[in-house]
């Protein structure tokens, strides 16, 4: 495969200043490879970063955004044999310093995308352990969604991993949210619930396989949840709306010694009844990002048909687009939910 000396990428100039530049295509390291990127996925951790620097982002101007991506195997590094060119493949974030204990343990603070180059560009370079093998049968576009089914994965096992007969509750029917239900009911959930606001979103969710759909503007979704598990209360709730009373929302709804999983964050300081769940002994799990190896996971769960992301995937515009394609994320325009951009589409 011919690999030009030059490519286009997306670079932030400034705060909330995007440039498609020309820049040099990296090559790989010894144990790296080089990957012709067929499809990134816009994300609201790339909204926030580009209004406002996140901790040891790259300096402006030199900085190519995006982490959720998939593409072809372009060049390997000199001692990289576990992969060959043209192999189809999808991405992990998250690698590491490889040094400190947290990184040893599976949970890498250095991420593509975020403290090093990403995937908004024709062309990025990926340590061989962050790169995953992909069927033919899953495409580019859904399979950049392979970090946010591998983040949902690394929540589920973070809070025990066995949700076998369970009632789970999913508030915000966003893309982490919707994949949440999905992922429940792979997991043989007894019975899921999906509570949000708009009735275009919840529908996804209904394909997804929630059970019972919740629309707030309609039901008291604590009512429902107690009622339709008898008093009870709910075994685990994701909490991906990410608003200030998200937190308490689901502590009223979870049963005694049940579970509560954030992968939505309010922007300010929420309020917590935390006697509430401390005499109920309600525990609560945070995660960020998609660790212990569950992208690997994800790409088992969505080759063997478990579940499907495609219907997230809603809309796709080729680079030269790419700030049109965050306007339509941002502002949810003509029902969307993932926006992909393809960077080798000039």
């Amino acid at each position: 495969m011919k690999i030009p000396e030059k490519m286009k990428a997306v670079v932030l100039m400034g705060p909330n200043k995007l440039e498609i530049k020309e820049v040099k295509t990296p090559s790989p390291g010894p144990q790296e490879v080089l990957i012709n990127v067929g499809a990134c996925a816009v994300c609201s951790s790339d909204v926030s970063l580009i209004a406002k620097p996140w901790e040891a982002q790259p300096p402006y101007g030199s900085f190519i955004i995006g982490h959720e991506y998939a593409g072809t195997v372009a060049a390997l590094g000199e001692t990289v044999d576990e992969f060959k060119v043209g192999d189809r493949v999808a991405v992990e974030a998250s690698l590491g310093c490889m040094r400190c204990r947290n990184c040893r343990l599976g949970r890498g603070h250095r991420a593509n995308g975020f403290t090093t180059n990403g995937g908004f560009a024709q062309y990025v370079v990926n340590h061989l352990n962050t790169v995953y093998k992909i069927p033919d049968s899953v495409g580019f576009d859904e399979a950049s969604l392979i970090t946010n089914l591998g983040c949902i994965l690394y929540g589920f096992q973070t809070i025990g991993g066995y949700v076998v007969g369970d009632q789970v509750v999913v508030v915000g029917p966003g893309p982490l949210g919707l994949i949440s239900v999905g992922v429940a009911k792979a997991l043989c959930a007894e019975k899921v619930f999906l509570i949000g606001t708009r009735d275009s979103r919840l529908e996804i969710g209904r394909i997804m396989g929630a059970d019972r759909i919740i629309n707030v503007n309609k039901e008291d979704p604590i009512k429902v949840v107690r009622e339709e598990t008898n008093g009870i209360g709910a075994d685990l709730i994701v909490e991906s709306s990410g608003v200030a009373q998200g937190p308490q929302v689901a502590a009223d709804m979870s049963k005694r010694m049940g579970k509560i999983l954030l992968v939505g964050y309010p922007e300010e300081p929420s309020a917590v009844n935390f006697s509430l769940l401390g005499m109920r002994n309600i525990h609560i799990y945070t995660v960020r990002g998609e660790g212990w190896a569950n992208c690997a996971r994800a790409v088992s769960m969505l080759s063997r048909g478990k579940i499907s992301l495609k219907s997230l995937a809603t809309h796709s515009f080729p680079l030269a687009q790419v700030e049109y394609a965050f306007k339509i994320f941002t502002e949810r325009i003509s029902g969307a939910i993932k926006v992909v951009v393809h960077p080798n589409e000039i």
